[in-house]
């Protein structure tokens, strides 16, 4: 993958937004298993590699399976042991090393020119992710993104991390929400808007938005869009690429030239 220099965000004046997943969406594989394994790196968080590695799967399983999976409150507490007692000013530092020298660096080269093309357009772009609220921000920052929506940890008087969440990991149908609360603020038009994500567990932010697009999908989702006529992107260089669906290509002729 190429390095890519990314302009701030210009003020979005259309009423449209792009919302971009950021796992095997924006970068392959796990971006919390890579904010794990830099804070060992770093020597932040005294973790066994072993451990790391059964964190990082541990996401993987949560996406494959969703939330119905009997592993998600073990998966879910492992994310948040990582920083339990930690100060949240901290984990904004180290998260800003680790994005820059880990995660921004792994974004597909057609995902950022993507990026790029909705930008030229004056869309706002805004990264959705289940990942944490201090990770997503700190990316759509240093990728000049109009901003970002994470989940968010718990944080006691003092600052530091409770262990706890106040709220919902946002996945699913609680990702859906806050995108439609956050187009809301921002007076965005969903049937004006699009979404990019991998997951058929995105199903409902991608039926949310009038231009739901596929990226790396999966057979289930790759089936799904292909009926509905999504557009289809597939950006993992380790597999063949395959040919989009007909009707998508047309729709996204037309989805271009009406932006």
């Amino acid at each position: 993958m190429h390095t890519h220099t990314y302009p701030g965000a210009p003020p979005a004046s259309t009423g449209r937004a792009a919302f971009f997943d950021l796992d095997k969406t924006l970068i392959p594989g796990s971006s919390l298993f890579h904010l794990a394994k830099g804070l060992h790196a770093k020597d932040m968080i005294e973790f066994k590699l072993v451990d790391i590695l059964r964190f990082g799967w541990g996401q993987a399983a949560f996406r494959l399976r969703g939330e119905k999976d009997k592993d998600l409150g073990r998966s879910r507490q492992a994310s948040l042991n990582l920083v339990a007692g930690r100060s949240q000013v901290e984990l904004r530092s180290w998260c800003a090393d680790i994005v820059s020298e880990r995660i921004v660096p792994q974004v597909y080269d057609g995902m950022a020119t993507i990026i790029a093309q909705h930008k030229e357009r004056g869309d706002a772009t805004l990264l959705v992710t289940a990942a944490p609220a201090e990770l997503a921000e700190t990316m759509a920052d240093q990728m000049g993104l109009t901003g970002a929506i994470g989940t968010a940890a718990e944080v006691d008087g003092e600052g530091l991390y409770t262990g706890n969440l106040p709220g919902p990991i946002l996945h699913g149908a609680d990702k859906s929400r806050a995108v439609a609360d956050r187009a809301h603020q921002l007076h965005l038009s969903l049937a004006d808007c699009s979404a990019y994500s991998d997951s058929i567990n995105d199903l409902p932010l991608l039926e949310l938005v009038g231009h739901p697009h596929a990226v790396n999908p999966a057979r289930q989702l790759k089936r799904l869009a292909c009926k509905r006529g999504w557009p289809v992107h597939e950006m993992r260089r380790s597999r063949r690429s395959p040919l989009p669906c007909p009707r998508s290509r047309r729709l996204e002729r037309r989805h271009d030239r009406s932006a």
